[in-house]
């Protein structure tokens, strides 16, 4: 053990940040196919944001009172800043439903909160080995399935997208629901970020 043992506790902020956008990204799964009681669904949704919001103020704390980091010192701010943006933009997703008195739920909102669930899932397995970096090649597979979900969700968007102007109606709606699109494919895009993150930390240190 050196002089300066390296402080573990990171991990266990970075796999308690995630759990809650594992919680919040189902909760917006959840609000979109069971699309009732929406602002009750909504407050929800930020009363999690604010949670993880908590952690995320827990480790950038932590890390200017730690002397020797296990990661680097800007991997480790940018890692928990890419999980706290996932968790903000699907807050946001879940507010402008509440907020534009949404109707009811198009298909394509459906498809795009289901690859959202599973980009979120690969980035909470790909997480929790990341006390593990001998491991690399697992851990850079998962993030290869993280770009290519980014990919799958960010077809599913332009395609919902066009439909949106090739159905014409109420331009309003567009513009809403258009907002809501941004805010779910933004969600997905910081999936992509937390993976890059780990890309570079795992090729740094196998």
């Amino acid at each position: 053990m050196g002089l300066f043992p390296k402080d573990t506790n990171f991990y266990d902020l970075f796999e308690r940040g995630v759990g809650k956008v594992h919680e919040g990204a189902q909760a917006l799964a959840d609000l979109v196919k069971d699309f009732s009681n929406v602002p009750l669904k909504a407050k929800r949704i930020k009363d999690i944001e604010h949670e993880a919001d908590l952690i995320t103020h827990e480790t950038i704390e932590k890390l200017n009172k730690t002397f020797v980091t296990p990661l680097d010192r800007e991997d480790i701010h940018g890692l928990i800043s890419s999980l706290d943006n996932i968790l903000d933009h699907v807050e946001a997703a879940a507010d402008k439903f509440s907020l534009y008195r949404i109707p009811e739920v198009q298909p394509d909102a459906v498809l795009l909160t289901d690859v959202l669930i599973h980009s979120v899932k690969e980035v909470q397995t790909t997480i929790g080995k990341l006390r593990n970096l001998k491991d690399a090649d697992l851990i850079l597979k998962h993030c290869i399935e993280i770009n290519r979900l980014e990919n799958e969700g960010d077809f599913v968007y332009r395609t919902a997208i066009a439909k949106l102007f090739e159905q014409g109606g109420d331009p309003l709606n567009v513009i809403k629901w258009k907002e809501v699109y941004d805010s779910i494919e933004d969600a997905i895009d910081s999936c992509e970020d937390v993976a890059n993150v780990i890309e570079g930390v795992t090729l740094k240190n196998s």
